[in-house]
């Protein structure tokens, strides 16, 4: 049997190679890449979040605020609704995303918003579980116009 200079077989590294390769593949404790409204327990969890941090300013029943394509006083929009009503949907999930974690401002430089950022508040996952219990409570309509937006954004 041929050995590398480690002692391996050639072998034995191809088969390290592809466990690795599984490994990093499949690891959805650690990652999630996508809000998959049909993954039951990311929803679950997004619930929680949302709930937690976005309810307050976005409504319980993703409602957003009153007015919301009014500005405010002080030049801001109101939060919008997240349900089918709303413009959510309008937006692929990446854009979704890097609004989230990064604020209006990091997709629109220099667009004022009460939208904080939560890069430093929520994991990605969190994010990610967000999206989806959103996606969630949208017509099935609703969630196909959407994914041929993500479809388009990849």
């Amino acid at each position: 049997m041929k050995k590398n200079r480690l002692g391996w077989t050639v072998a034995g590294t191809g088969i390290a190679g592809v466990l690795a390769t599984v490994v990093a593949i499949w690891q959805p404790w650690h990652s999630v890449l996508s809000a998959d409204a049909t993954d039951s327990r990311l929803v679950a969890e997004g619930r929680a979040v949302y709930a937690a941090r976005c309810a307050s300013c976005h409504g319980e029943e993703l409602e957003g605020q009153p007015n919301w394509r009014e500005r405010m006083p002080n030049g801001r929009l109101p939060a919008p609704p997240h349900d089918a009503g709303g413009h959510s949907w309008h937006h692929s999930d990446r854009q979704l995303f890097t609004i989230t974690k990064n604020g209006v401002a990091g997709v629109v430089p220099g667009y004022q918003s009460d939208m904080p950022a939560f890069k430093d508040v929520l994991s990605d996952r969190q994010i990610w579980a967000v999206l989806a219990y959103i996606k969630s409570r949208w017509p099935e309509q609703i969630r196909e116009r959407q994914q041929q937006l993500n479809r388009v954004a990849k």
